[in-house]
């Protein structure tokens, strides 16, 4: 199978699909500010909010479930990530309707639903029974990567950021993470598969360099990561220094970066896709073992009238 996501770059207004073109008239969801009076704090002022009191489950049955769901999926997609300590209600099924709900309420096209990798889950060794979740293992991925994640000297670890699923057609908005196995220090977190149009065996896609996402109106990089392997449409120095450089943004910017200390089984991560890269710290002995589930979003794309986060928040230095 071919593992390789190809990117374009958006160099004409003719080539510029818009909101319209590709999503109807879709438009960013309004928030209801239904979470203002949840405790919570920004981990960093750019990136990252924690909610260290609430509980997903009880959202999930509150009367006000939709509410409170379409808001955090705004304030994900404005944040990048949020997290949550100590879900111990949060079962697989649970985590699947959260996440499925976050789409559904910010107006994910209804043809996209819960991810299913192209290899299934169930056929793994330590992959779990369920193919909608992902099992995150150290001892999974010491088995399949060995060489490329545990082996060799850790200079650089900056291969490890990524975005989920970019080689398919029809990409991740947002994924779950939480982590039920911890070790005792290290490893912070720096068929159809789930949408008619990821099929077959070529695990190839293309993308835009700079993508619009929906939910926050705003634009930024998505060929980052180690799905994305050449830049279309430039000769092939260029696209490697471009994908070297995209990379160099995010490790040598630490204001860019949140760093998530994984404190207590059942803590978990969501973030968007779409917006955002992670990693996981390769710095531990012990097992590290989470449940990943991912819903599909939309077929990428770049708004020409989009902005940055920071032209849209007034912080570009002028």
């Amino acid at each position: 199978m071919a593992t390789q996501t190809q990117t374009i770059p958006i160099t004409s207004q003719q080539d510029r699909p818009t909101i319209e073109t590709k999503l109807g008239s879709r438009s960013a969801p309004k928030s209801d500010d239904s979470l203002k009076d949840v405790k919570a704090f920004d981990v960093t002022p750019v990136i990252g909010r924690e909610y260290p009191e609430a509980d997903l489950k009880e959202w999930l049955g509150s009367p006000k479930a939709d509410q409170l769901i379409k808001d955090l999926a705004i304030t994900i997609s404005q944040r990048g990530v949020v997290f949550f300590r100590k879900q111990d209600g949060l079962t697989n099924d649970l985590q699947k309707k959260l996440v499925q709900r976050l789409g559904e309420l910010s107006e994910t096209p209804k043809e996209s639903g819960l991810h299913i990798g192209p290899v299934s889950n169930s056929g793994r060794t330590l992959g779990g029974r369920d193919d909608e979740i992902s099992v995150i293992s150290s001892e999974q991925a010491k088995k399949l990567y060995k060489n490329r994640i545990f082996g060799g000297t850790k200079q650089s670890r900056k291969e490890g950021w990524h975005g989920d699923i970019t080689f398919e057609h029809v990409p991740s908005d947002y994924a779950i993470l939480r982590l039920a196995e911890l070790p005792e220090t290290g490893g912070d977190t720096f068929g159809e598969r789930g949408n008619p149009e990821n099929v077959g065996s070529e695990l190839t896609a293309v993308h835009p360099v700079v993508r619009t996402n929906p939910v926050s109106g705003w634009k930024s990089i998505f060929a980052v990561g180690h799905h994305a392997k050449r830049i279309n449409e430039v000769a092939e120095p260029e696209s490697e220094h471009l994908l070297k450089w995209f990379t160099q943004l995010i490790v040598e910017n630490h204001d860019l970066q949140v760093r998530y200390k994984w404190q207590n089984p059942n803590d978990v991560a969501i973030w968007d896709n779409r917006s955002v890269f992670h990693t996981a710290t390769y710095d531990y002995d012990g097992v590290r073992t989470g449940q990943r589930a991912v819903s599909i979003g939309e077929k990428t794309y770049l708004d020409p009238n989009s902005t940055s986060r920071r032209e849209a928040l007034g912080t570009v230095a002028t």
